[in-house]
């Protein structure tokens, strides 16, 4: 996953936050997966692939988060957790 480090943290943050909640009107779509997940009506395929399309960003964004504070660790001389 190179080509995440290619990307600016900055805009993983705003593709995250634009993705958790688009689209907008009338309720934010994940929140709807998430409702249909408690109900236990979440059984479609699509709707499942949607769930992961809508978190991709996310995981992403965490990634990269993470890789960053190792590099932050290993420059302060800190050594890893294990």
């Amino acid at each position: 996953m190179k080509f995440i480090d290619k990307i600016p943290f900055s805009f993983l943050l705003v593709i995250t936050v634009f993705m958790l909640g688009a689209p907008f009107v009338p309720e934010p779509h994940l929140v709807e997966k998430m409702r249909m997940l408690v109900d236990g009506t979440l059984t479609r395929a699509l709707d499942i692939f949607d769930v992961f399309w809508h978190l991709l960003p996310q995981c992403c964004s965490r990634r990269s988060l993470s890789e960053a504070k190792a590099i932050n660790r290993r420059i302060d001389g800190v050594a890893p957790e294990c």
